[in-house]
């Protein structure tokens, strides 16, 4: 019998939004996938750098990697997706699940957008679906569609490891947030589940991590330890009382800092909006809205 290939996992964090993005590959040479990169963004001067972007850039570079996907797990809502920036660089194709037409749609109503913007995903090269696979060389990913935290959100299987995206965080910080546009508690304890289903020793990555000050961020847990210690879906707790728990936590949570502009730019699989006559992009910040 051949052996399964082995799988490195290289982790990126964002200090200033918290955020993990992946590189995930064979070995030296191969091809990859990239996950939830970060453009950095000012909220004070509204001007993006892409030093975060950039440091994924000369890791791929230095291994030598072959980008073949730049996987979004959904429209983030605390960070600008360098998704197409990557691109620029890199090569590779976009990828989102496929329900993110229904965010789009959303948005489009919220940000009043012309009809120059389209709601069909065709921002993104790959509208991936539940269940499909993608292969990289000796290696694949499966998407797991675990909705809640947004409508669309996508998790990623490869090999042992799943790339939860803001579903579940680490089991001292407890679950991601339900009271976006299209989220729904009771639909995010069913894709917890479905996650928790897996073996215990199947590896969870986080997108996110908000550590408590006795601890370092970390990136990864295990099935096991969150249906053991996690703070709001360890075995044991009902639905009934996650969706209590949830729905008070989120009526005291403001807004993230970057919502507006992030949502902006995600829907257009991060590029900035077209360029008004002045040669400046423009993003639309509607008052009194969310």
């Amino acid at each position: 019998m051949s052996s399964k290939p082995q799988m490195i996992i290289k982790d990126f964090f964002d200090l200033e939004t918290s955020t993990y993005t992946y590189v995930v590959f064979e070995c030296q040479g191969s091809p990859c996938v990239i996950i939830d990169a970060v453009l950095n963004y000012d909220p004070k001067s509204a001007r993006t750098s892409t030093q975060s972007a950039d440091e994924v850039i000369a890791y791929v570079q230095a291994q030598q990697l072959q980008v073949v996907w730049i996987l979004e797990t959904h429209a983030h809502a605390d960070h600008l997706t360098a998704a197409s920036y990557l691109q620029q660089q890199l090569g590779g194709q976009l990828v989102i699940g496929d329900h993110i037409t229904r965010v789009q749609s959303v948005f489009k109503g919220v940000f009043n957008l012309d009809d120059g913007f389209k709601v069909d995903g065709s921002q993104f090269n790959y509208l991936i679906k539940e269940g499909e696979s993608l292969a990289f060389g000796n290696l694949s990913l499966k998407a797991l569609f675990v909705p809640g935290h947004t409508p669309a959100c996508m998790a990623y299987e490869i090999g042992n490891a799943i790339f939860v995206g803001d579903t579940l965080f680490m089991p001292d910080v407890g679950t991601a947030r339900c009271d976006f546009p299209g989220g729904d508690a009771n639909t995010l304890f069913q894709s917890i589940k479905q996650i928790l289903s897996y073996p215990k020793d199947t590896k969870l990555y986080m997108c996110h991590d908000y550590p408590p000050s006795d601890r370092p961020v970390e990136c990864s847990t295990t099935v096991g330890e969150q249906k053991l210690k996690n703070i709001h879906v360890h075995d044991g707790v009902t639905q009934e009382q996650f969706v209590q728990m949830r729905t008070a936590k989120d009526q005291t949570l403001g807004m993230p800092t970057l919502i507006l502009p992030s949502i902006s730019v995600n829907i257009r699989a991060g590029r900035f909006p077209d360029p008004e006559a002045n040669g400046v992009s423009y993003l639309k910040i509607p008052l009194n809205a969310l």
